[in-house]
């Protein structure tokens, strides 16, 4: 076949092959991805574009773009995780380039035809569903490399969704300007640009991807004699796992972290603006979000490198415990200063949450179909993605309608974020090990 040189047995690593080879391959996929992040650079030139007719979009419209990419994240992920696992990362990887760089090309046409549809199919649908595969295909591959470090490993590639935007965001930009001062139509030809770099960026991850052979371990290392309660060594198949009381309290646990998250993702720039009116500028607000952006990163893998040492439950504990804290007095915060470094480490937190999640799924389920396991938690990545912005949108459109000042608005919305977190506080000191009856035989 044409394309045997995705097979699995072909991407298994010879003697000696280093496994510290790995996080690059995976950074690639993960750094491509993460372009999501920055999708908010397309958005005023996306609402100046102009149809045949003279009709324009709104930003509700184009809004929904970003919505259904992580929508389709999360669903292409639960679909496809039991696949990929049979499959293997480096076909999971592959079919995840495709659809990403496709997704751009498709939405260059609907940009160019000025269709809307267009555009959420290929950003939204397409584009959703590599996201979803680039997301999940390299995580059970370096828990495998790493299985004295499983914290560290998967936050070496997650690291790379968080940081995706300070790369796309600029990137995106400086291409829109280039097209426009050679009298190209700005957006379609970015788009193409844009899809044509990213697929063969991934495509380096494709090809250096390794599996490590079957019974393969670091050298030196032993499973320690006693674990943790929270670790086992045993197995659970996904079918029997996703209806576990521990699946669904870790689904309540990523999908409030989430939703806080989002909370000062979606309003960053304008709520330090409206909030500090008159002393924080649109260039200020700029640099406020890429410290956020910058903060998102480094969390995901200080927090689940953290997580290796104290255990993932007590790390979701600080997060959950010292973020509901932090949500609630953001609001009443006088200094600029003080402002922005509790955003930054409540941001800080957010991207740990992603980083930590696949490596306390594997200690509750085991290694065998933590990436299947993975993909159908990541449906509450989809559900905080729609929730969260219609909780900040929702009180903010009220606030205006009524003629309430945005800057009374934030109060109410970070105290809801806070109160969520306590919810996910509640979730995650009910997780418990996993019963022996969901365990697979040993064989």
């Amino acid at each position: 076949m044409a394309l045997s040189f995705l097979d699995r047995d072909r991407s298994v690593a010879a003697p000696g092959y280093s496994r510290w080879l790995v996080p690059p391959a995976a950074l690639a996929i993960h750094l491509s991805i993460g372009q999501a992040y920055a999708f908010s650079v397309f958005k005023n030139p996306l609402l100046a574009l102009h149809g045949a007719d003279g009709s324009v979009w709104n930003l509700k419209e184009v809004g929904y773009i970003f919505s259904i990419a992580i929508a389709f994240l999360g669903i292409s992920a639960a679909l496809f995780g039991a696949w990929l696992e049979k499959a293997g990362p480096r076909r999971a990887m592959f079919y995840a380039a495709i659809c990403f760089g496709a997704g751009f090309y498709v939405s260059a046409l609907g940009a160019q035809m000025h269709s809307l549809p267009s555009i959420y199919l290929g950003y939204g649908v397409i584009g959703g569903i590599g996201l979803g595969l680039g997301y999940i295909s390299p995580v059970s591959t370096l828990i495998k490399w790493f299985p004295d470090r499983p914290g560290l490993s998967t936050g070496l590639a997650i690291m790379g969704f968080g940081g995706g935007a300070m790369i796309g965001g600029p990137l995106a930009s400086n291409l829109m300007a280039y097209f426009k001062s050679h009298g190209q139509a700005a957006i379609p030809a970015t788009f193409i640009a844009m899809g044509t770099l990213y697929f063969v960026f991934m495509m380096f991850g494709v090809f250096t991807i390794r599996v490590p052979q079957p019974d393969w371990k670091p050298e030196g290392w032993t499973p320690a004699a006693k674990q943790s309660a929270m670790i086992s060594t045993h197995n659970v198949d996904v079918q029997t796992a996703w209806k576990t009381p521990q699946f669904m309290l870790l689904w309540i646990v990523l999908c409030t972290n989430v939703t806080a998250g989002i909370g000062i993702l979606e309003q960053a720039s304008p709520m330090i603006q409206d909030l500090f009116k008159g002393t924080i500028g649109t260039a200020a607000a700029v640099g406020f979000v890429g410290l956020l952006s910058l903060f998102n990163m480094g969390g995901r893998f200080f927090w689940a490198a953290i997580s290796d040492l104290i255990g993932r439950k007590a790390t979701y504990f600080c997060f959950f415990s010292i973020g509901a804290v932090l949500y609630f007095v953001l609001p009443s915060l006088h200094s600029v200063f003080g402002f922005v470094a509790i955003a930054c480490l409540l941001l800080s937190m957010y991207g740990g949450g992603f980083a930590t999640i696949p490596a306390y799924l594997k200690d509750l389920f085991g290694g065998y179909n933590v990436s299947a396991i993975h993909g159908r938690l990541l449906t509450a990545w989809s559900t905080a993605g729609i929730v969260g912005p219609l909780i900040v949108n929702g009180i903010l459109d009220h606030s205006v309608a009524r003629g309430i000042p945005k800057q009374q608005a934030y109060p109410v919305i970070l105290h809801i974020m806070s109160g969520l977190l306590v919810l996910g506080l509640l979730a995650n000191l009910m997780v418990k090990p996993v019963a022996e009856k969901y365990w697979m035989p040993k064989a």
